[in-house]
């Protein structure tokens, strides 16, 4: 019997550098709708043509650590109109930690970092989050 993949199991590698991420949404594309017609049309409706692909944000998470400045270190090197641009690479992996599926994501950059929230009676581990925009995923399915 075929089980479904499961998610716990990932590698992200972002520009070179492999980063452990607790999680990671916004994998997703969409393709935007042109609707059309012309005067001579018989139909008393458009027609729907595919128009521009749409990339939503990559939301990254990770938990925080002493001296790691790898997220603010990359918003730093933005200037005007020039962000240093990366490719990431996430990896879905399997029981041997193989990928089986992987997402490439070009030519992102970072767009946005939270910080965890503070909490004086909080329990549980502080987990920053970077959200990068990008320019197009290709996904690889083994």
């Amino acid at each position: 019997m075929a089980y479904p993949l499961t998610v716990f199991s990932f590698r992200v590698d972002w520009g070179g550098t492999q980063a452990a991420f607790s999680e990671v949404t916004g994998l997703n594309f969409e393709v935007q709708i042109i609707e059309y017609r012309d005067g001579l049309s018989q139909e008393y409706s458009t027609i729907k043509m595919p128009g521009l692909k749409k990339y939503g944000n990559l939301t990254l998470k990770r938990g925080v650590f002493a001296s790691d400045n790898e997220y603010f270190d990359w918003v730093n090197a933005i200037k005007l109109n020039k962000p240093e641009r990366r490719d990431i690479t996430i990896s879905l992996l399997n029981e041997n930690q193989d990928p089986v599926m992987v997402w490439k994501v070009m030519n992102a950059w970072p767009t946005k970092i939270t910080s965890p929230d503070l909490k004086a009676s909080g329990n549980e581990a502080a987990i920053e989050t970077i959200e990068v925009a990008h320019e197009g995923i290709k996904i690889e399915n083994a």
